[in-house]
């Protein structure tokens, strides 16, 4: 084999082994590794297509990282199990303090909150259409975080 040769053939070698390996959502926008659904950003899905066509194989790779790493899906799509539905609110008088979070975890799930009031962030609520947003965006944001 002579020396030209064989280094175009390491040189595709190279190149479909990088492809498969990459996946094009997990290189491009690592932050979102571990989304579990929501709707498929289409660039990345031509991205991975083109290596489908290209490189059968690598293709089906990159697909299958995307997919298993969640980098196909956009952030803040992710859909939620609970409907509005089944959202349980509380209100509060007042200001919120510590005690009556405390009574209000407790008659809701009947037992301690496993959280301090030190680790909450607050959010403004218009309505409850707002919630499912909230936890949508907040869920693929905690799994970007990693």
């Amino acid at each position: 084999m002579n020396s030209a040769r064989r280094r175009i053939l390491l040189a595709g070698g190279t190149a479909m082994l990088a492809t498969s390996l990459s996946a094009c959502g997990t290189i491009l926008y690592p932050e979102r590794k571990g989304q579990r659904n929501g709707r498929i950003d289409p660039s990345i899905a031509i991205l991975d297509g083109i290596g489908l066509l290209l490189f059968l194989v690598p293709g089906v790779i990159a697909f299958a990282v995307d997919f298993s790493n969640g980098t196909i899906y956009l952030p803040g799509t992710q859909t939620s199990d609970a409907s509005d539905d089944n959202i349980q609110t509380a209100q509060f008088k007042g200001e919120l303090t510590e005690e009556k979070l405390d009574t209000a975890w407790n008659e809701t799930y009947g037992d301690a909150k496993p959280f301090e009031v030190s680790q909450l962030e607050r959010y403004p609520i218009r309505n409850q259409s707002d919630i499912s947003s909230l936890i949508g965006h907040l869920s693929a944001w905690n799994y970007a975080r990693g």
